[in-house]
């Protein structure tokens, strides 16, 4: 089972990922997309003064459709997201990777008798405790429910029931792993929603202004009411698309490790009761 707490390789992922992301962001916006919007904005007014009689244009180039802080804080978001997916990612990769080791120190033929699954699971837990590639690993942990429910109880069927729970297990904890990137999902557009109040409240402040002849501060709010919500909106769907692809990559991976330890661990256990059936193999 995977250890928890406040300083686990998880939560320091987590505080890393949250770190950079906002350093990373707001680095960019600092030096890069403040300064260019600053200049387009600069310019325009000075056009704007050389030819009166030419009704304004908005600049739409993705640097003004980036530069407010709704925006940023969306990025930002969106940046710490994929930081925690790509990790969760990395995590299943490394769960495949121990299926290619040798839990049970047995030779072909050889079975798994009532009266050694103790011994064999003394020896899976020594390995796994020394090994840290095999250590909080869902696959040992699924042998080692599987070895200690024969051992106490001497059935098949009930060492195949330890394999099916700790792999429901497996699914429960993973999918409520996912509870802060699926929060993550709800807050971006909740951040666009937020720009969109605050780009009307500010047209509406302005509406006398307008009434003058002079829409430019309206158009400029409106301008903010709108792109933040379209960046959100653009971000969360692209984000709902990598969670629900991690979803099914975990899915899958839990399915074949149960269809794995199936087929090597109790295709391989035998009681007095069925000492002629057949040994399985994958």
């Amino acid at each position: 089972m995977k250890k928890k707490g406040f300083f686990s390789r998880e939560f320091i992922v987590l505080t890393l990922g949250l770190i950079f992301s906002i350093l990373f962001v707001g680095s960019i916006y600092r030096y890069y997309v403040w300064p260019i919007a600053e200049d387009i904005e600069i310019a325009s007014r000075v056009e704007a003064s050389q030819n009166p009689d030419q009704p304004i244009v908005a600049n739409r180039s993705v640097v003004m459709i980036l530069k407010d802080m709704e925006q940023m804080f969306c990025l930002m978001l969106m940046l710490w997201a994929c930081i925690i997916i790509s990790y969760k990612f990395l995590r299943i990769y490394g769960e495949r990777s121990v299926t290619g080791f040798q839990f049970l120190r047995i030779t072909k033929g050889e079975r798994i008798l009532p009266d050694e699954a103790l011994a064999h699971y003394k020896e899976l837990g020594n390995e796994v405790s020394r090994n840290g590639r095999l250590r909080d690993k869902i696959l040992p942990d699924v042998i080692l429910s599987a070895l200690h429910r024969f051992d106490s109880t001497r059935s098949i069927q009930d060492a195949s029931h330890a394999v099916q729970q700790r792999t429901e297990m497996a699914y429960d904890q993973l999918e409520s792993e996912l509870s802060l990137v699926r929060y993550i999902a709800w807050a971006i557009p909740s951040v666009g929603f937020i720009g969109t109040v605050r780009g009307i409240g500010e047209a509406l402040a302005l509406a006398d202004e307008a009434i003058r002849g002079d829409i430019s501060g309206v158009t400029a709010a409106l301008g903010l009411a709108f792109n933040s919500t379209l960046i959100a909106l653009l971000l969360s769907i692209v984000l709902m698309f990598f969670v629900h692809l991690l979803q099914s990559k975990q899915e899958k991976l839990l399915i074949d490790l149960e269809e794995f330890a199936t087929k090597r661990i109790i295709g391989l256990m035998k009681t007095p009761e069925n000492e002629d059936s057949p040994i399985t193999y994958s």
